[in-house]
């Protein structure tokens, strides 16, 4: 199906929720509450509550590559939150984000509990806290901050561009398609680019921005995002199909992608971490 032309946008608008696609049922045009849910506390000094989405996945990998570089004291708790149950809509979920968006923590590693919401900032907190792939170096601090924030414009126009008009759309539109797949191609090749003179996004060291990067690009590469490595060519951006395995291939990236992750292989989900035994024992292919 090609472009509806008949189509006028109304004077003012109105929200039908039947015309929302695949996830209509999660968003809605208002914020706030829409119910009382106190949220779960563990005993760790951090409280992550998220999903195992690109989003999610970056602070789940930050969180097992604090604790293989040897940071003890970044022991964590993960919680599920089913967004598809309406979950991020709990009030104890808006106390911490306001957005009703995953990930969301709670740092009580101090004296008085930190709130952090969107990713980014997440990242930020947890590498500066713990002084850890962030560089303090002012040029590489610099590069690696400009490439997370890179990352933290850029992905909504894969997912909620791209992503959502060729996989998640009730219609598929020739027009925001193919504007979406041309953005997606392009950013593709800001980072091939990029990696073809260095072996991480921010130079020769891992960071922060790697974490933040791979699970949306790394991950379109390697054929997990939307179904769409052919229609998209990914193996033409060859230092980037390098750099997503070298990230893949490290054993906390593949525990960070397994936290809170709901689907595909059943050995590959651990819907809540509370322990890094929980790996070994708590993953869906253990209890089904």
């Amino acid at each position: 199906m090609t472009d509806n032309t008949d189509y006028l946008p109304p004077k003012v608008w109105t929200w039908d929720k039947a015309s929302g696609g695949a996830f209509a049922n999660i968003n809605r045009p208002i914020a706030g509450a829409t119910h009382e849910h106190a949220l779960p506390v563990g005993k760790h000094p951090f409280q992550l509550y998220s999903l195992g989405t690109p989003n999610g996945q970056k602070v789940t990998i930050l969180f097992e590559e604090l604790l293989a570089a040897g940071h003890k004291e970044a022991e964590y708790d993960a919680w599920l939150i089913k967004i598809g149950d309406g979950e991020q809509f709990g009030s104890g979920f808006v106390e911490i984000n306001p957005n009703s968006k995953i990930p969301a923590l709670l740092d009580r590693s101090g004296p008085t509990p930190i709130r952090l919401f969107e990713s980014g900032a997440i990242l930020m907190h947890l590498a500066e806290k713990f002084g850890a792939f962030l560089p303090t170096e002012p040029a590489a601090r610099a590069e690696t901050l400009s490439w997370l924030f890179w990352q933290m414009g850029s992905a909504p126009f894969l997912g909620g561009g791209f992503g959502h008009f060729y996989a998640y759309a009730p219609v598929k539109f020739e027009y925001p398609i193919n504007r979406y797949a041309m953005e997606a191609k392009r950013q593709l090749d800001v980072l091939n680019r990029r990696l073809a003179d260095n072996e991480f996004i921010a130079g020769d060291q891992y960071t922060i921005a790697d974490m933040a990067i791979w699970p949306w690009y790394g991950g379109l590469v390697k054929g997990w995002l939307y179904g769409a490595a052919d229609f998209l060519a990914v193996q033409e951006y060859t230092n980037v199909v390098r750099w997503a395995d070298q990230i893949f291939a490290r054993p906390a990236v593949t525990r960070g992608r397994k936290v809170n992750r709901t689907s595909g292989d059943p050995s590959s989900q651990l819907h809540e971490r509370h322990d890094s035994s929980d790996f070994d024992t708590r993953t869906q292919d253990k209890l089904t």
